[in-house]
């Protein structure tokens, strides 16, 4: 199937095979690439709230990384405001 002419005073072609309206000679391939890559990113950011799957970005076997990964930082996290508010609590009946 070929273009057909949606309005050919404006040069403006419709391609029915992908159903996209665009100008005569001009390909939208490089767009819809572009695009594509972007859904994959957002799809990633959205995973990364569970933290299960696999990633584009990651090695294979990775699955399990982040929620590891966080559960060691919140530890240290944690683990660093206690003893600062423990700190200021002994301080307090040291005076």
């Amino acid at each position: 199937m070929g273009l057909i002419l949606a309005l050919p005073e404006y040069g403006l072609v419709v391609d029915p095979l992908i159903g996209v309206l665009s100008s005569a000679g001009e390909s939208l391939q490089p767009i819809i690439d572009k695009v594509a890559v972007l859904e994959g990113v957002a799809d990633d950011l959205v995973n990364m709230l569970s933290g299960e799957g696999n990633f584009l970005a990651s090695f294979p076997g990775r699955e399990k990384a982040l929620p590891v990964a966080g559960g060691i930082s919140a530890f240290w996290y944690g683990l660093a405001v206690g003893l600062f508010i423990a700190g200021v609590v002994a301080l307090q009946f040291v005076r």
